[in-house]
């Protein structure tokens, strides 16, 4: 067995396919994240391939082999147990035995909440050549600017460490937070090196408003959130530009999620995207970005006053969820 920090990258599918990653650690952001470039390096490699999930304490040897069996439309799978820390003491050796000797075209991931309870599996599993651990470890805060900095890096981006820091103390702790934040920033400033301005322009003021939230809150149909979301970073100095580019960004990547584009959409953004995009259609999403495109118009001279044009499109976009 080899071990390997949480990855930021899609693995090839010679790593994960024929092997067993097992994924442990309280970092379930990271631990979601490695579960979702396994899953992307086996649909890279076979675009059909079938994913299966399931609780490690459903799992026995019958129910395993029924998940990574091939089905009629591809023999490549990729199968995640969740949980495993609950696995039954009476599926043990079953999992064991399957993880000793994978099948060539199935991918197996393990994914332990960390703690001591499982960890007698744990051991075992370990001893096994065919399994890669992957460590979902927490990132201590004074670590949080270098995860920051790493997380640029990993979008071909660079962002200077008291550009980090400030958005650390900005956002706050939140490693989904701050993931989505860096990308919203390498979206919207890209080609740029970012340091403390571009982050000041989107996440400066009082830490609990920032524009992606105001964004998150107008497609959610929060209206009340929204509007005083607006009202407080407009009073704090935000320009009015930076805010709608945030709603523009936002609505684009929805837009793309509700018409079955996942491009550079990962797992854990899908997860997030879901609840929101079941209350918009596609009439909906169109209507919302001639809104934006009107507001952004607006703001460029056709409208003298910047917050009574955000203010009307908050109450457009609200009004547009169903």
């Amino acid at each position: 067995m080899s071990t390997i920090a949480a990855p930021s990258a899609v693995p090839s599918a010679s790593r994960v396919l024929g092997r067993v990653t097992l994924v442990t650690g309280k970092e379930e952001f990271l631990s979601e994240r490695t579960v979702g470039l396994v899953k992307a390096a086996v649909r890279g490699y076979d675009a059909d391939a079938e994913v299966a999930d399931a609780l490690a304490n459903t799992l026995t040897l019958a129910t395993l082999g029924e998940l990574s069996a091939p089905s009629l439309f591809s023999s490549v799978r990729c199968v995640v147990v969740r949980a495993l820390e609950t696995l039954p003491e009476e599926s043990v050796e079953g999992l064991l035995g399957y993880a000793a000797a994978p099948v060539d075209e199935v991918a197996l991931v393990l994914v332990h909440g960390g703690g001591p309870r499982g960890s007698g599996v744990l051991t075992k599993l370990r001893k096994l050549p065919a399994v890669v651990e992957v460590k979902s470890e927490e990132v201590k805060p004074w670590d949080l600017p270098k995860f920051v900095v790493a997380e640029a890096r990993a979008r071909g981006a660079r962002i200077d460490g008291d550009a980090a820091a400030a958005l650390v103390q900005a956002v706050g702790e939140d490693l989904r937070m701050l993931a989505s934040a860096v990308e919203q920033l390498v979206s919207d400033f890209p080609g740029t090196a970012l340091g403390e301005s571009q982050v000041a322009q989107y996440f400066g003021g009082r830490a609990e408003v920032k524009n992606f939230e105001i964004a998150d809150a107008m497609l959610k149909g929060s209206r009340v959130e929204a509007l005083e979301g607006l009202r407080w970073s407009l009073e704090a100095g935000t320009s009015p530009v930076y805010i709608l580019s945030s709603v523009a960004g936002q609505l684009r990547t929805l837009a793309n999620f509700v018409s079955g584009n996942r491009a550079g959409i990962n797992d854990w953004q899908a997860k997030r995207l879901a609840p929101t995009a079941r209350g918009w259609t596609p009439e909906g999403i169109g209507a919302a970005i001639r809104a934006v495109a009107q507001a952004d118009a607006d703001l460029k001279g056709a409208a003298s006053d910047a917050a009574y044009t955000l203010e009307r499109l908050v109450l457009t976009v609200t009004g547009l969820r169903k």
